[in-house]
């Protein structure tokens, strides 16, 4: 881990939960990147406060305005990470804003669906979209053979209960059916990615990251968060580190596990 070194990485949904945590990972590294994009829906809202605290201590962190449903807006901050960079590339892309609203197969709405699916998964795709050059300019900028965090790298940030295999381990106690659906896609949505960036030397990868104590994963009734965001985001960093060619197009867990889809 002390070896590993990205240049530059953009995290969505940053203001926040695991976003803001990894953010302050990566500034506190002993090699910490040389530039950090810290996205979230509203930089100048109160619930961004900590975030442009952090930005305000720490000049390698740059906020930029990304609403992962809204084109516009991830052109927009896709143009100004690009002018920020000046040719480099980027290396590391955390795609992190998701939501979980209560669902059960008795109450979701076409309208909840939809919304869930908007979010967590055509933002995702959305989002890669829009800084893939910046992601092949690093792959191809990299004197790095194989593949790695620290050459060029998606990560969409998933999670176990999207695992169809895994789902009658679970579904008693967390149905929130909007959420798993949307999970599964953003699985499948990484297997693709994998398959179609592959030859650009773009390194693919889902994360679970656990049942983690953040308003996502505390709403549910009896249903208790098992890790602190800092266990969680301990384990991701390290598997973020160790991540190469073997995990790619796969699920992860935070203790660096593979998890079937």
């Amino acid at each position: 881990m002390a070896g590993f070194h990205v240049r530059s990485v953009l995290v969505t949904g940053s203001n926040r939960g695991i976003g803001l945590e990894l953010i302050k990972r990566f500034i506190g590294k002993p090699n910490p990147p040389e530039v950090i994009f810290a996205t979230c829906r509203d930089p100048e809202g109160v619930r961004a406060q900590e975030l442009k605290n952090l930005a305000s201590k720490h000049p390698i962190v740059v906020i930029l305005q990304l609403e992962a449903t809204d084109s516009a807006s991830i052109k927009s901050a896709a143009k100004k990470a690009e002018a920020h960079l000046g040719g480099t590339g980027l290396n590391l892309l955390i795609n992190n804003a998701g939501v979980m609203p209560p669902s059960t197969l008795e109450s979701a709405t076409p309208e909840d669906m939809l919304s869930v699916y908007n979010t967590n998964v055509v933002g995702p795709l959305l989002v890669t979209q829009a800084f893939l050059p910046l992601l092949k300019k690093a792959a191809q900028g990299s004197n790095q053979k194989g593949m790695s965090c620290s050459k060029a790298a998606i990560v969409n940030i998933s999670t176990v209960l999207g695992s169809i295999e895994k789902t009658p381990e679970t579904f008693s106690f967390v149905p929130v059916v909007s959420y798993r659906c949307s999970k599964a896609a953003l699985n499948m949505l990484t297997k693709c990615q994998s398959m179609g960036y592959k030859q650009d030397g773009i390194l693919c990868s889902a994360l679970h990251p656990g049942w983690v104590k953040t308003e996502l994963g505390n709403f549910q009734p009896n249903v208790q968060a098992v890790l602190t965001v800092d266990e969680s985001v301990s384990g991701l960093m390290k598997v973020i580190c160790d991540l190469s060619e073997k995990h790619h197009g796969v699920l992860v867990s935070w203790e660096g596990n593979t998890l079937p889809w």
